[in-house]
């Protein structure tokens, strides 16, 4: 009965969101058209399994510990920053196995990676690792590990993040140990917790248990999370989903399955995306998880097929009362896909881009083949052409691939893709093998350098540019832009992006978020106001897109939303967090 009495109470909560909500109701919007250009430029020094812009001219890679041509200090480097214009790519030294880690960054602009794997070439073990990078101008900032001091409370392989209303970090999940196949009990690590760590809900600094770690077992790693407009956060794993809130430790309401038996989290990974944030739908959060597979999660690794279709499912769901009722609405994308990347694009569309047609996501080690394995890989049949996604189109007419390049790279398992601040799409990485595998080598699907770079319609018209954007800009605090307007613009919007942290298919933090702006009388300038609240957006990191007719947007300018100031330290949960744990740098459990 309790049960019952609180989802009642949290569905009424939830009704003024829903009695305001414009989602039920369709209005398309006219894009500019003609065809996208794709180039092959540059390469990234080491496979990028993880990808994420930090400036606007750089993005940060990090690739499992294997032997990349690439070195650093004498030694195999499994990091790089890359200049995304020129394609220079500088060599960073982490210190501790990134492999299969997650990252977020946090209010004041630190990119924080957290966790990896304990195998070791040079280094030490990741699985507790704690990683800081500050972007900088000059090109000397490197990542900082202390694991003396800075580390997780437990093993985390395979776990997923993002950046909460205070500008912290919350580590939800993964495997105390990898690499596995699936998660297991044996192995589960059915927690979170903080960066920096808090005293919160009776646990100073420690993991925290969640249940639906456990109900979601035996495919729940890298689960899906997006923090609401309501400072909830939206989960999903395997085929379920909960809405939880971090601030009392409690799952507030177990969300309707994914429909058709579609299992959407590693290693039948899906794509995922909170759609855009607008005043128009008062910013009713509606997310949307394409693709996956029905594998079952007890079937024997031995049985399952590379050769086995993915699932060509889209699902969306409206986190209101009324559309919590009304549950999942299902569409399907021209072609199926397993490990496909979703880029929220300054336009409000999507792009669905990467992954395999079939099988699953992973590579073989000696023992642990499946049938019909490529080389290492557990799939085949890459997904070369990429879907754009119209969540304002009319159901039935949202996909299309009109003027899109098929692109002739594979990117398979650990490869990414993100926005960049010009507005064009970088696509990096694959490599499902056990180790690094020369391009010319007779594997099928070899480790993958080679960059490529989609420009969408839009970069080839006339587009808006602007000045004066604050280096902070605090909620509900009102700046004016001046700007430059092709001179057939007639409406003008602006857009705060947060491009998210890519790996195997799960963009951490990715984020949309339309702000209240005017523009003045003589076209010439642009008065913004800052999101209304921290849980709309996080403080941290965001660009900043003034978008006209069409959806033609103007380059990303980087700001810091919120203060600039670190997020909470509590010195006590830190001190409690050392004396409860270990220093994962004393040993390492495994070394190849």
């Amino acid at each position: 009965m309790y049960q019952i009495l609180r989802a009642l109470l949290t569905l009424l909560l939830l009704v003024p969101l829903a009695l305001t909500s414009d989602h039920g109701t369709v209005s398309s919007r006219a894009f500019v058209t003609g065809p996208w250009s794709l180039v092959q430029q540059g390469t990234t020094g080491v496979s990028a399994m993880q990808l994420v812009i930090v400036s606007e001219t750089s993005a940060v890679i990090l690739d499992k510990v294997e032997h990349n041509p690439l070195m650093v200090n004498g030694h195999i480097a499994w990091g790089a920053e890359l200049n995304i214009n020129t394609q220079s790519v500088r060599a960073l030294n982490p210190t501790s196995n990134t492999w299969c880690a997650t990252g977020s960054f946090i209010g004041n602009g630190t990119l924080v990676s957290t966790a990896g794997n304990p195998i070791v070439i040079t280094g030490a073990s990741g699985l507790q690792a704690v990683r800081l990078f500050t972007p900088c101008s000059d090109e000397t900032c490197d990542i900082l590990e202390d694991p003396t001091r800075i580390r997780l409370t437990s093993p985390r392989w395979y776990p997923s993040s993002a950046r909460i209303s205070d500008g912290s970090m919350i580590i939800i999940g993964g495997s105390m140990f990898g690499p596995v196949y699936l998660n297991s009990a044996s192995v589960n690590n059915p927690t979170y917790e903080f960066f920096p760590p808090k005293n919160i809900n009776g646990f100073n600094g420690l993991q925290i248990p969640m249940q639906f770690l456990n109900d979601t077992l035996n495919a729940n790693q890298f689960p899906i999370v997006k923090q609401l407009p309501d400072d909830t956060l939206f989960i999903a794993a395997n085929q379920q989903a909960m809405i939880f809130d971090w601030k009392t430790n409690t799952e507030v309401l177990r969300l309707p399955d994914i429909p058709n038996g579609v299992r959407v989290t590693s290693p039948f990974s899906a794509g995922s995306v909170l759609l855009p944030l607008t005043p128009e739908n008062n910013y009713t959060p509606e997310v949307m998880i394409c693709g996956g597979s029905t594998i079952s999660d007890t079937q024997d690794i031995f049985t399952i097929s590379a050769e086995t279709p993915a699932s060509a499912q889209c699902s969306r769901i409206v986190l209101t009362a009324e559309g919590i009722a009304a549950g999942w609405s299902v569409e399907t994308m021209p072609m199926a896909r397993i490990m496909t990347d979703l880029i929220i694009l300054p336009d409000d569309r999507i792009m669905i881009v990467n992954g395999a047609q079939t099988g699953i996501a992973g590579f073989g080690s000696p023992g642990a083949d499946i049938i019909d394995a490529v080389g290492n890989s557990f799939a085949d049949n890459p997904a070369f052409t990429p879907v754009i996604y119209d969540p304002s189109a009319a159901a039935g007419s949202r996909f299309s691939s009109d003027g899109i390049p098929a692109s002739t790279i594979a990117r398979m398992y650990h490869s990414t893709a993100t926005l960049t601040p010009n507005g064009t799409i970088m696509l990096a990485g694959s490599n499902p093998n056990t180790d690094f595998t020369e391009m010319n080598s007779t594997i099928k699907y070899p480790t993958e350098y080679r960059l490529e770079f989609y420009s969408p319609a839009y970069m080839s018209q006339a587009r808006p540019t602007y000045t004066g954007l604050p280096a902070t800009v605090d909620y509900g605090s009102v700046f004016r832009l001046s700007i430059t307007l092709p001179s057939e613009a007639k409406n003008v919007s602006v857009v705060l992006m947060d491009f998210g942290f890519a790996t195997h298919g799960v963009h951490m933090d990715q984020r949309s978020v339309k702000l209240v702006s005017e523009l003045a009388l003589d076209k010439k300038s642009l008065t913004v106001t800052g999101p209304p609240t921290s849980a709309l957006y996080s403080p941290g990191p965001a660009f900043l897109f003034v978008v006209t007719d069409g959806g033609v947007p103007s380059f990303g300018h980087r700001t810091i939303i919120g203060t600039g100031a670190s997020p909470p330290v509590d010195e006590a949960a830190i001190a409690n967090m050392l004396n409860e744990t270990s220093d994962p740098s004393a040993g390492s459990t495994w070394s190849t």
